[in-house]
């Protein structure tokens, strides 16, 4: 893998001044931890925040409110992958037989691929923000094969890492599987296109009790996702519904 440094390290965020001092004074202490490396992964909890506690909780709900529902899970903004390895634990944990589960990530790994006047006006919001290392991807692939065989049927690749702009990508991966049904799509773009044209290939392969998460609706900083939402669903139709564990993060269910 090559480690080149992300160019675009930049995210945005609402610490504080001193939040942020504390946080980078934690990282230290993390970086200078004491705990055996073969402990290291034993112990996560020890330097897991709040916030990333609740995150990871919320993830759990929205997956249990899919386990019922026949189909494959997409998230749509991979980043670094945590939310792919979670599903993957998740179904682990909760249907271990279920094969069929397939986890599917789509993302450029290059950053926004480009952003458009209804995404505003916030700093971080240009081209190539949100990139990460150069072949991450292939890192994240080792990762994700690893969770895959701490679980059964390990035999069987349940997972799917779709790299590349997803406005094409997911067009192509619907026409070459036309059987696809989605029991949950999480949206992580942040962006307005890019969220506006997958909502629309998704739609007709979605059933009853579908579950389609966001991660920023109704949020200034992002307003690209709520008017792509607005446009392809409506904002009338569906109750969207958030947890009392996190500020940003929602969904709805299709009915």
């Amino acid at each position: 893998m090559n480690n080149k440094a992300n160019t675009n390290p930049v995210v945005s965020t609402d610490s504080s001044a001193t939040e942020a001092d504390s946080r980078k004074s934690f990282y230290q202490t993390f970086s200078d931890c004491p705990v055996p490396p073969a402990e290291m992964l034993n112990n996560l909890g020890l330097f897991m925040r709040r916030q990333d506690l609740s995150r990871i909780m919320f993830m759990d709900e929205l997956y249990k409110k899919a386990l019922p529902v026949h189909g494959v899970i997409m998230e749509f903004g991979v980043r670094w992958g945590q939310n792919l390895a979670l599903f993957s634990s998740f179904r682990g944990m909760y249907e271990p037989y279920n094969y069929n589960r397939k986890i599917i990530g789509f993302d450029t790994f290059e950053g926004f691929p480009s952003v458009s006047e209804k995404d505003g006006n916030n700093d971080v919001i240009k081209k190539g923000a949100y990139s990460v290392t150069e072949g991450y991807e292939h890192y994240l692939d080792s990762v994700l094969q690893y969770h895959e065989s701490e679980s059964p049927l390990s035999h069987i690749k349940k997972y799917e890492i779709v790299k590349g702009d997803a406005t094409a990508t997911l067009e192509q991966y619907l026409a070459d599987n036309p059987q696809t049904i989605i029991a949950m799509a999480y949206f992580d773009f942040d962006i307005y296109e890019p969220t506006k044209r997958c909502l629309e290939l998704i739609k007709g392969h979605l059933t009853k009790g579908s579950v389609i998460g966001f991660d920023e609706l109704n949020y200034h900083k992002f307003p690209g996702e709520t008017l792509a939402l607005k446009e392809v669903f409506g904002l009338d139709k569906y109750a969207i519904r958030r947890s009392p564990l996190s500020p940003l993060t929602s969904y709805i269910v299709i009915e």
